[in-house]
């Protein structure tokens, strides 16, 4: 099977009252992971890469590496442009073979986000590629996304109808209260999504598929390990999981996973050289930061997502 976009993925999803992960990848273990995580729930997945990652990783690698993933597996792959920028950012992934690109204008006026929006939604689907925009901003650090607490505003349901009609997405990211990186909450704080304002988004948009981002849950059990391995991450928390199951009930096809993962793995790795000071070998760590990585994406799939069984 060849990469796909989200089009029938998200049909389903929102029919079926479940949500597709969103994995950010950046390496092969990480995406070995994921994709080996899904044949086994037999799940579909979106694997999506940031302006960093393309970076870092060079698109080149990242996007054979991908279409490896696709090849041993068989499941339904989308490859997802995570924050674009610019119009320039989503015709390069475009270019590059992405299957879906995210158009960020959010940071702009209502009006200039319509208009860039509406660009490269033109651009893309003359190319058949699919388009996530987004309305309204999340706080948060996460590669290149930099957005102060005060600057943070929710999506405003009065909008949504107005914003899809004019731009032609084909997928919305809100912000209910998530928040990028792995300190959205300080100690004391109560995490609580908007819920009000999906219900009310769903209500406005019918059938039409919404987003969330900055919706990793930080997992206690791996900050433990992290800070019992010699790290410092004492403040590390996210959104309660049960939290993120009910948005997937609801208008939620798509659910971001970023930080989780960078947890497992670095988790993983603090163990190892604690426990095994004498290695060397990226194999021997790597391997560990493989497997923990799988784990928890099995268990966002089935405890999260309820995506399993649904390729």
């Amino acid at each position: 099977m060849p990469l796909v976009t989200s089009t029938e993925m998200f049909k389903k999803a929102y029919a079926g009252g479940y949500a597709v992960g969103a994995f950010n990848v950046n390496n092969m273990e990480t995406i070995q992971a994921i994709v080996e995580a899904g044949k086994e729930c037999n799940s579909p997945l979106i694997l999506q890469v940031s302006a960093g990652a393309r970076k870092y990783a060079n698109p080149v690698y990242l996007r054979h590496l991908i279409a490896a993933a696709v090849e041993t597996t068989g499941l339904p792959i989308v490859m997802h442009l995570d924050h674009g920028a610019d119009f320039e950012s989503c015709k390069s992934a475009i270019e590059d073979g992405f299957t879906s690109v995210m158009i960020d204008a959010s940071h702009h006026s209502f009006k200039e986000n319509i208009e860039i929006t509406r660009k490269v939604v033109e651009y893309a689907h003359d190319r058949g590629v699919v388009v996530e925009a987004e309305l309204g901003q999340l706080a948060g650090i996460e590669d290149a996304v930099n957005v102060k607490a005060e600057d943070a505003c929710f999506t405003q349901p009065d909008e949504v109808c107005e914003f899809t009609e004019k731009t032609g997405c084909d997928s919305l990211a809100i912000a209910i209260g998530t928040s990028h990186g792995a300190y959205k909450f300080k100690p004391g704080q109560k995490p609580q999504l908007r819920f009000d304002i999906l219900e009310e988004v769903g209500k406005r948009l019918p059938g039409f598929p919404i987003v969330l981002h900055g919706a990793s849950s930080v997992p206690q059990d791996k900050v433990a390990l992290i800070n019992k391995f010699g790290g410092k991450m004492p403040d590390a928390i996210g959104i309660p999981e049960e939290m993120l199951r009910k948005a997937a009930t609801m208008a939620v096809c798509k659910i971001n996973i970023d930080s989780d993962l960078r947890l497992a793995c670095t988790a993983a790795i603090r163990q190892h050289f604690t426990e095994h000071p004498d290695h060397f070998d990226p194999r021997q760590y790597l391997g560990d930061a493989r497997a923990a990585i799988k784990e928890l994406v099995k268990h966002k799939i089935v405890d999260v997502l309820g995506s399993n069984d649904r390729a």
